[in-house]
C-alpha cells in the first residue's frame, strides 16, 4: 500500500548527542515520532519512519545516535549511526547554534563532504544566545536556522528538501532493458510456508509492477500448473521468471530453448553488481576443505522447518560441493576480522535494503578477500541452469 523503504532515498539526521536531532525529525513529520530529552543520549538505535518530500518523492528518514556516544555500548550506538550515514542519499547535519565548535562535529562533517553527498547544515536552538564561532562556521554552509520549540525555521528547512538536486545512482527496475512493450512474460510464484498469508513477496510484487508499466501482458501461476499452460499458449514467452526454488521443475517443464531466469537472480542485477555475484559462483568448486560459509540475510523474516538459508542451502551445498564445509548465519554485517574467516558469503536477494546498502556490502565483503553470491544464483548452479538463467540478463 505503500512504497517499501528499500525503495526509498535515505535521509539521515545526524550530530552531537543533544544537538536536537530528535526534536529535529518530530518537527519534520509535525509528530512526535522520536522521544526527546534533554538527557543526552536519549536516542540509541535508530528511528527510521517514512515520508513524502515534494521533488524527492518517497523518504526514509533516520533520527540517529550522536556520533560523540561513548562507552562500549555508546560506540555500539555511534557505529550503527556511522552506517548510516554511509549508504544514505541526504543528509541532514544538526548542530547546536548556542554551543562552540566540537572537534567530533566537525570531524563528521567533513567526512559527509569527502563523500560528495548532499547535506543540509541545521543550527538549532536559535531562541538561546548564539556562539559567534559557530556561526561563523555555520555560514561557510548556507545554514538553516530552526528553532525547535515553536518549530520556526521548519517551512526554510522543507524547501530546501524540496530544491536538492540528487544525482540517483540508478538502480535498475526488475525487468529494465529485458522486455519491451507489448512482450509477454510468465511468472512462476510457488506458495509455500514462506509465502505471506494474503500476498506475494517483495520480488514477485515488484516484477509484477514493472511489467505492467512497460505495458506488458503477464500470466502468474504456481510451478504445478506451468506445463499445462505453457504447453496450450498460442505464442512464446519473451521470459520466464520463476522464483529460484522451483527451478528444477519449471527448467523441466518449459523448452530449452524458453528464456529463462529467477526473482533473486533479477535482484542480484537490481541490488547488487551480477558480475561479482557471478564470480562467487565460480569460485564454488574451488572451495577448501574445512571452508567456512556464511548465508546472510537482509531481513528479519520469521524461519520455516524448511528454511531456504538456514537449511536448503546448507544442504544442497554439502551434497553437491562439500561435506566438510561449516555453515553459520547472520542478519547483520560482520567485522572486518570475522569475514575474513569466511571463504564465502551466500546473501539472500536484498529486496528489503537499497543499492546502495548492498554495494557497500560487497565492497567490504571483496576488500576482506572473501567471495560472495547470492540465493538465486546458488539454486541456479545447483539445478543446472546456469548459464541459462543468467543468459537473459547479459
Amino acid at each position: 500500500m505503500s512504497t517499501a523503504l528499500a525503495e526509498s532515498r535515505r535521509i539521515v539526521i545526524t550530530g552531537l548527542r543533544n544537538a536536537g536531532k530528535s526534536s529535529v525529525m518530530n518537527n519534520l513529520f509535525e509528530k512526535n515520532v522520536s522521544i526527546v530529552s534533554n538527557t543526552p543520549g536519549t536516542t540509541t538505535d535508530p528511528v527510521t519512519r517514512k515520508i513524502e518530500l515534494g521533488n524527492l518523492g518517497p523518504c526514509a528518514v533516520s533520527d540517529t545516535a550522536g556520533v560523540d556516544e561513548f562507552g562500549e555500548l555508546g560506540e555500539m550506538r555511534r557505529v550503527k549511526s556511522l552506517e548510516r550515514l554511509k549508504t544514505c542519499d541526504i543528509v541532514i547535519f544538526v548542530s547546536r547554534a548556542d554551543r562552540d565548535i566540537d572537534p567530533e562535529e566537525r570531524s563528521i562533517l567533513n567526512g559527509i563532504i569527502s563523500q560528495g553527498k548532499p547535506f543540509i547544515f541545521v543550527l538549532t536552538c536559535t531562541d538561546l544566545m548564539a556562539d559567534q564561532k559557530k556561526l561563523d562556521w555555520a555560514q561557510e554552509y548556507n545554514p538553516i536556522k530552526v528553532n525547535n520549540i515553536d518549530a520556526q525555521g521548519f517551512k526554510d528547512l522543507r524547501k530546501r528538501l524540496d530544491s536538492l538536486k540528487i544525482v540517483d545512482s540508478h538502480e535498475l527496475t526488475p525487468v529494465e532493458g529485458l522486455v519491451n512493450e507489448g512482450d509477454f512474460v510468465i511468472l512462476v510464484t510457488p506458495i509455500d510456508l514462506a509465502a505471506p498469508k494474503g500476498r506475494l513477496i517483495m520480488p514477485q510484487v515488484e516484477t509484477i509492477r514493472d511489467l505492467l508499466d512497460r505495458d506488458c501482458a503477464t500470466l502468474v501461476l504456481k510451478e504445478r500448473e506451468l506445463k499445462q499452460f505453457y504447453d496450450k499458449l498460442a505464442i512464446k514467452p519473451k521470459l520466464v521468471i520463476t522464483d529460484s526454488q522451483a527451478f528444477a521443475q519449471v527448467a523441466a517443464d518449459i523448452p530449452e530453448d524458453q528464456p529463462l531466469t529467477s526473482f533473486s537472480i533479477l535482484f542480484a542485477r537490481k541490488k547488487g553488481d551480477l558480475n561479482t555475484f557471478i564470480e562467487g559462483i565460480e569460485a564454488i568448486e574451488s572451495t577448501p576443505k574445512n571452508a567456512k560459509i556464511l548465508v546472510m540475510e537482509s531481513c528479519a523474516h520469521h524461519r520455516q522447518a524448511d528454511d531456504i538459508g538456514t537449511v536448503k542451502i546448507p544442504r544442497l551445498f554439502k551434497q553437491l560441493v562439500r561435506q566438510d564445509v561449516e555453515f553459520d548465519f547472520t542478519r547483520k554485517m560482520p567485522s572486518d576480522d570475522e569475514l575474513k574467516e569466511y571463504y564465502m558469503v551466500i546473501h539472500c536477494g536484498g529486496c528489503m535494503i537499497t543499492s546502495n546498502s548492498m554495494i557497500d556490502r560487497m565492497d567490504i565483503v571483496k576488500r576482506n578477500g572473501t567471495y560472495i553470491t547470492n540465493y538465486g544464483l546458488f539454486l541456479g548452479w545447483v539445478n543446472g541452469v546456469l548459464p541459462r538463467a543468467i543468459k537473459p540478463l547479459l
